[in-house]
This record gives C-alpha cells, sequence and structure tokens, in this order.
C-alpha cells in the first residue's frame, strides 16, 4: 500500500515526504471507454442496488489555502467500509467530477463522521454542490489531522490518505486511520446509526 501511494503522489506531482503534504491537483485520469461502459440500463442499475442499505458518513478535510479560502471541505458519502485491520484501513469512493475531492486530496488528510438517526438534515446539507456546507455546522479538530470532526456524530476516524485508485467513473480512496473513538450516546446506550435505503433516510429497528 505505501508503495503504491508513493506512486500515485509522484504521478500527481506531489512530494513524498511525510510532513507537510503538498498540493495536489485533481488526478489527471482518462475517459471511461466504451468497452467499459454499462451493459444495463443505469436506472435498472440504480434501482437494483438501492436495496442494498448503507450507513451515512460526512467526509471532511482542513482548508489548505487560508489565505484565498478558509473554509474546510466536505461531503456526504454513503460508499464507506473499513478495509483492514492490520494495518488500520478504511475506505471511501467519490466520483470523479467531485469539486470537493481534490481540496481534501491537497489536503492528504481526512474525516470520516459517522452519522446517527437523527443527523439527516446534516446530511442533506453536505449532499448539496457549491454551497458553504459548514454553515451553522459545530465541529473542532481531529486530534491528529486536524480535519474537521462534526459535534454530536456518534462516531469519528481520523485518517491520512494511503492510496487512491481508479473505479470507473469513480476514484477509490484508502486512509491509514491515525485515530478514532466514539462519542454521544442516548440514555438507552449507543445512538442509532443514519441508515439510505431505496433514495431514503431510515432507522435500525432490531
Amino acid at each position: 500500500m505505501a508503495a503504491t501511494a508513493v506512486r500515485y503522489l509522484r504521478s500527481v506531482g506531489a512530494s513524498t515526504a511525510a510532513e507537510p503534504y503538498d498540493a495536489l491537483p485533481r488526478p489527471d485520469l482518462r475517459a471511461v471507454g466504451e468497452d467499459e461502459r454499462l451493459p444495463v440500463d443505469p436506472a435498472e442499475f440504480r434501482s437494483v442496488l438501492g436495496h442494498f442499505a448503507s450507513g451515512v458518513a460526512v467526509i471532511t478535510a482542513p482548508s489548505t489555502n487560508p489565505e484565498e479560502d478558509n473554509r474546510p471541505a466536505g461531503f456526504a458519502c454513503q460508499s464507506f467500509a473499513s478495509l483492514s485491520l492490520n494495518p488500520p484501513l478504511v475506505t471511501f469512493m467519490v466520483a470523479r467530477t467531485s469539486t470537493t475531492w481534490p481540496r481534501i486530496a491537497r489536503a492528504g488528510v481526512f474525516c470520516v463522521n459517522i452519522l446517527g438517526a437523527d443527523q439527516g438534515d446534516l446530511c442533506r446539507g453536505f449532499a448539496v454542490s457549491g454551497a458553504d456546507k459548514f454553515a451553522g455546522v459545530g465541529y473542532g479538530p481531529a486530534p491528529v489531522t486536524g480535519s474537521p470532526l462534526l459535534d454530536s456524530v456518534p462516531a469519528w476516524i481520523d485518517c491520512r490518505i494511503q492510496a487512491v485508485h481508479t473505479g470507473g467513473d469513480h476514484l477509490i480512496v484508502v486512509g491509514r486511520v491515525e485515530a478514532l473513538g466514539g462519542t454521544d450516546t442516548d440514555d438507552e446506550g449507543e445512538r442509532e446509526p443514519l441508515l439510505f435505503h431505496r433514495g431514503r433516510f431510515g432507522r435500525f429497528s432490531a
């Protein structure tokens, strides 16, 4: 994984030194070839895959250019998963057309904010493109990377970018976990997660 990360950083003209992270431009990626295009109807693809319920998270990263734009970066993400226990790795997928991803790539770090069942509105705010997603949102710095750790999330994972791979019209981002933790609980114990299923938010019911 480390060698893959170094090759990626070199390919985009960034320093491979551990600190500090140099700015990473958006990856220069080839277009999807005709032989790679979906052999089924896109609407049917989305409908069938929508049967798979997932959790929801907000991926955040600190600002990398305070003089020009002091706002951090963030976007709502349902394609997050744990990847490896040893070493501790997680992964998320992001569209190659995302305008938020280049800012996260430049930071070289990110925080996964796992959302609770009562945070649907927070998720919707981070799903809007072009808006000030952090307006009215409370947060503090994650302990290692300084990425925004949103107030009142049930759990968070503080990471450094380990590797980036292409996956069709998305990028597969692998993060090395530097710190993590759980926060608020309700009167009965752990808070319920925010779930996404067939285009709607839902709750877990045992």
